[in-house]
């Protein structure tokens, strides 16, 4: 019987750390349940990690521990692979090894998926086996199943994210408590949301790995990870988080992926998101993701994006299916039909905009920006100015625009920064109405 058949899976798991712990866990603790929605009993038989001595709190007796990646990946009796070592090296090694050894391989690393899926998927395919990657996108949300077999029947319009739990934290807090970003991320990295290098999450490149991968499922394309805008929330302050909550937006990390004609949008930014929009009540470390899709209409998948065994439990659905012999193919479509679409630049999209600026207080200045705007065909949508100066002293004044192309809102910009009164405090934000 094939692989996919069998009585008996026998599972090598690498990476020992927390969501390998949580897989461990889950299949020891629901072995018997596991066993009678599949047919097929899961079990651990090795585990390789660096450091095997620390206490996990699980039993291990039964399990080889091993300093050897390869000893599991060449391993006859071993099935399947679990790759939770994360990063792009040793990891992309390792799965690529396993996959020509003829072994199923699971991951939850986004980053692999993202910058080598292209190259790991036809190795796979060649070789008979799966490459799953449920885990590598919103934790335990199974969005990757839903965009490639539940909304299978679904040319998908469009689909907008909350996709990092670190990011959506800080901006929760930042608006409930009024505390500054450092301080914020600062109280993360304590409760254990933000690495202690939190490069990759506030610079929104965790975010823009998931969205690469969500949005080939999507579209039926190659992932392009390097094609993907990003722009992080390091620059986010309380006062433009403040102002956002006073306008009926709140200020969050999304990632959009769009159908544009032929092309499609794939960008992660902080965006102004009316407070009525469902993704703007995804508080804290949720995540949570919006689909657009031509007979489904709009439907929202929310959830734990992170932690032990949120993670581990998707990791665990992608272990039964392989059981099961459940494959469809990683993107959704047949590999051959794969379509590369182009990818619009930032300047060629259009929504609106969220722009704050430090003015001095007196007769002309905002019809100057009126026109400056008008000249690139930007129409202010509603302005709002705060306090009253002493001898054209600098007041912050906040305008929101009617939805444009970012190109011309950019050379707005441009020549409004070249004016004698503006100061050089100018911040702006997308807005998404949708």
């Amino acid at each position: 019987m094939g692989k996919g058949f069998m009585k008996r899976l026998n599972i090598g798991v690498l990476g020992f750390g927390t969501i390998g712990t949580g897989v461990v866990k889950i299949l020891a603790e629901q072995r018997d349940l596991i066993a009678q929605r599949s047919g097929v009993e899961l079990v651990v038989t090795a585990i390789g990690d660096l450091d095997l001595t620390r206490d996990r709190g699980v039993d291990t007796s039964d399990i080889r521990l091993t300093n050897d990646a390869r000893s599991i990946i060449n391993d006859p009796e071993i099935d399947v692979v679990v790759e939770l070592i994360g990063g792009y090296e040793p990891a992309r090694t390792f799965v690529l090894e396993a996959l020509q050894a003829g072994k199923h391989v699971v991951t939850a690393n986004k980053a692999l998926i993202a910058k080598h899926g292209m190259e790991l998927f036809p190795v796979a395919d060649s070789h008979g086996v799966t490459l799953a990657f449920e885990a590598s996108v919103a934790g335990t949300i199974p969005i990757v199943k839903v965009l490639r077999e539940g909304l299978a029947a679904n040319p998908i319009r469009a689909l907008y994210g909350i996709i990092n739990g670190t990011c959506n934290y800080i901006l929760s807090r930042m608006r409930d408590e009024g505390l500054p970003f450092e301080e914020v991320l600062a109280d993360a990295q304590k409760l254990g949301y933000a690495e202690a290098d939190p490069a990759f999450d506030i610079e929104g490149i965790d975010a823009a790995h998931k969205l690469a991968i969500l949005g080939a499922i999507a579209f039926g394309t190659p992932i392009h990870f390097d094609q993907v805008s990003v722009e992080g929330i390091t620059k986010i302050t309380g006062q433009d988080v403040a102002y956002a909550e006073e306008l009926g937006y709140r200020v969050k990390l999304l990632g959009i992926a769009k159908q544009a004609g032929d092309a499609v949008e794939l960008r992660v930014h902080p965006t102004l998101l009316p407070a009525s929009n469902p993704l703007a009540q995804v508080e804290g470390v949720f995540n949570a993701v919006l689909v657009d899709a031509q007979y489904a209409d709009r439907t929202m998948y929310y959830g734990r994006g992170a932690g032990e065994l949120p993670t581990a439990s998707a990791v665990v659905a992608d272990l039964i299916d392989i059981a099961c012999g459940r494959q469809v193919a990683p993107l959704g479509v047949q590999p051959g039909v794969l379509r590369e679409r182009p990818i619009r630049s930032q300047g060629e999209i259009e929504c609106g905009y969220y722009l704050r600026l430090s003015v001095a207080d007196r007769p002309g200045v905002l019809a100057t920006l009126t026109r400056l705007l008008a000249d690139q065909g930007v129409s202010i949508e509603a302005v709002r100015q705060y306090g009253r100066a002493e001898a054209c002293e600098a007041v912050p004044l906040i305008l929101t625009v009617h939805r444009t192309r970012e190109a011309a809102f950019i050379k707005a910009l441009d020549e409004i920064r070249a004016q004698p009164f503006v100061g050089a405090d100018l911040t702006w934000m997308r807005i998404e109405e949708n």
